[in-house]
């Protein structure tokens, strides 16, 4: 298997769905008592999180990739 970037932002987007889904799975067994308002906030702070994480990866990794372009060409 090739190699691929790491991405933070979708290591945060799928652990804040996979812990709403746990918790929404405890919720649903009676062994915890949450109110839906409770999990929707959540789990949307935390995709905006990692879409704010996402968008500063991809910015870091484009003026990087910027400066290597310019070195080259001198």
């Amino acid at each position: 298997m090739r190699r691929h970037e790491f991405q933070p932002g979708r290591l945060i987007a799928g652990l804040v769905l996979v812990a709403a889904g746990v918790l929404y799975l405890l919720d649903s067994t009676g062994r915890a008592d949450l109110p839906w308002f409770a999990i929707i906030p959540m789990t949307l702070g935390g995709l905006s999180l990692a879409a704010l994480v996402g968008l500063v990866t991809y910015a870091v990794r484009r003026d990087r990739r910027d400066r290597i372009t310019e070195s080259s060409d001198r």
